[in-house]
């Protein structure tokens, strides 16, 4: 036995679950296949997310025909990253893998993270050998990038991807957390600094198209900018200095002008300046309401999500911290 196919103690596979009606049969039927060999003991999860077509009637029969696979219904949609947190706190086994409800993270990838895993990592991200989206959602993925760069910093944001290994251990680190503002990425960062990255072969996805548009994945964005990080702050301030500067520049512009011809510029400069301050004190103030609203909706302690039922033969009363 090669060292991809090493055994590893349990395994408990985590899949956010939105208009998959058309993929989860397969995805769990392909990880059926694979998990026996590299793991001891195994489950699936699969979190519905408040999808729109027959997704947890598939995923209800997919309980019943399965004892290893385990579904959980959503009240309604939060998002991806509050689905993975509910699916994360009810894993029961050593270690968790993340992947897509869309067969494009191919489950018989997953031994190949697992063996990065046991070099010593404790977080193992999955990426493409090269990404195919389109210009809108490649400049919004380029974006959230950014923003989890400010938050958790560069290294681990350009190895970022939604399929992922880690020690289930991890998530003691944000056990507390209530919040209907997640980012697992940021949550992981929390409890550990060993990233370590995969280059694996994704799929083409195998129905529907991408839930995530550019409208969420700026909206994702400016949640880990605001949420988890200072740095739309400290932009403000920079901005704000710089344009005490640039005044205090024009000052000495107007005073040398009257000293030497006599005169000042008129209405327009004046107006001019006047609007430059103006979008700078909005800008500043714009970054802080938006640190004010996320303070304001946490005070409310909001939970990221609730669960309408559970399905599978997981016991639910072992599942109490969900």
């Amino acid at each position: 036995m090669d060292a991809a196919q090493q055994i590893q103690p349990s395994v408990s596979v985590v899949t956010p679950v939105y208009n998959g009606e058309a993929s989860i049969a397969e995805l769990c039927r392909r990880l059926e296949q694979v998990l026996p060999r590299i793991a001891a003991r195994y489950e699936i999860i699969l979190v519905n997310d408040g999808s729109r077509d027959r997704s947890w009637e598939v995923i209800s029969k997919l309980c019943s025909q399965s004892a290893a696979v385990c579904g959980l219904n959503l009240m309604r949609n939060y998002g991806q990253h509050n689905a993975l947190l509910c699916g994360i706190r009810a894993a029961k086994y050593d270690v968790i893998v993340t992947m897509d409800d869309d067969l494009q993270h191919p489950p018989e990838e997953i031994p190949r993270l697992l063996t990065r895993l046991s070099e010593g990592f404790d977080v193992v991200y999955g990426g493409p050998q090269k990404e195919e989206n389109g210009l809108s959602r490649a400049i919004a993925s380029r974006l959230t990038r950014l923003a989890l760069r400010a938050a958790v910093g560069a290294e681990v944001a350009k190895n970022v991807s939604a399929f992922r290994v880690f020690r289930t251990q991890l998530r003691e680190a944000f056990a507390d957390y209530q919040s209907p503002f997640v980012s697992i990425d940021v949550l992981l960062t929390w409890a550990t600094n060993r990233f370590g990255a995969s280059t694996v072969a994704f799929e083409r996805r195998r129905a529907g198209s991408s839930n995530y548009t550019f409208a969420k994945l700026a909206r994702h964005a400016l949640t880990m900018m605001t949420g988890f990080s200072t740095v739309p702050l400290q932009m403000a301030s920079l901005i704000g200095f710089a344009c005490t500067l640039f005044g205090i520049g024009v000052l000495i512009y107007v005073l040398g002008r009257y000293l030497l011809e006599g005169s000042i510029p008129g209405f327009p400069f004046l107006a001019s300046i006047i609007a430059i301050f103006s979008g700078a004190q909005l800008f500043a103030l714009g970054v802080i309401g938006e640190y004010l609203a996320r303070m304001h909706f946490r005070t409310m302690n909001r939970p990221a999500y609730a669960i309408r039922e559970i399905a599978g033969s997981a016991n639910p009363a072992s599942r109490k911290s969900l």
